[in-house]
This record gives C-alpha cells, structure tokens and sequence, in this order.
C-alpha cells in the first residue's frame, strides 16, 4: 500500500457551527467513498477555514461524524483579497492501493469553482 494525499474542499453558506459539521462530514464521506477508503486507512486529516469563518474548528465536525482516534489538524487560510469566501480545506493522509491518478479529489458546495479541472470529469492531485 502507498500513501496517498487525497483534497477537498466544501463552501458555507453562512458562519456556523451545525452547518460546519454538517458540510464537513458531507466533504469526508464524499472524499472516502469516492476514493473507497476505510477508517482504518486514514492517516490524518489537515483541515483549512477561510478567515471568515469563527464559529467552529472544521475538526470538530469530523470528530462528530466517526473520526475519535484519526489526528486531525486546523490552521486559518491565507487571507487573499478577493478569495473565496467560506471555505473548508481538507487534506487526507491515507494508505491505499490506488495510484496517484486513480485518486478522486472532492469539491462540494460551490468549491468546484476553485478547481475546475478536476470537475471536469478530470482525476489528478490538488
């Protein structure tokens, strides 16, 4: 098995803690369905917020949606003028069988915007 890097991203709608969980585990079921990887192959995940967003640590979410023993990780996104606003970031660490281009990155919400190569049909990294 190699490991593997596997990115998503996820847009709110608003500043808030129910929609943060709720759009984070979304963005995780997605990324690991998507990709077919189990609990048991996920390394750690790396969780980004735009700085528009306070109301909650993305970790969280993913604490709430069956991840208690995966180390997990937040930092605040640059803050760029003219940046998407409301954006979850995820970066997960995973063992797989697959090869880097059978790998499928998810953008969810309106993040497709931000990588419109890979929603093209495209597979590739991020």
């Amino acid at each position: 098995m190699a490991i593997r890097a596997i990115r998503g991203a996820t847009c709110l709608t608003a500043d808030n803690s129910d929609e943060m969980a709720e759009a984070v585990g979304e963005l995780l079921a997605a990324m690991f369905d998507r990709n077919s990887i189990d609990h048991s192959n996920i390394i750690s995940l790396f969780f980004t917020g735009t700085p528009d967003l306070t109301c909650a640590f993305p970790a969280a979410g993913a604490r709430l949606h069956g991840l208690p023993d995966v180390p997990l990780m937040c930092a605040s996104e640059m803050n760029i003028v003219g940046a998407l606003e409301r954006v979850v970031r995820i970066m997960a660490h995973v063992e797989t069988d697959h090869s880097r281009d059978e790998i499928t990155h998810v953008y969810l919400r309106g993040a497709e915007v931000l990588r419109p190569d890979l929603n093209s049909g495209n597979r590739g990294s991020a």
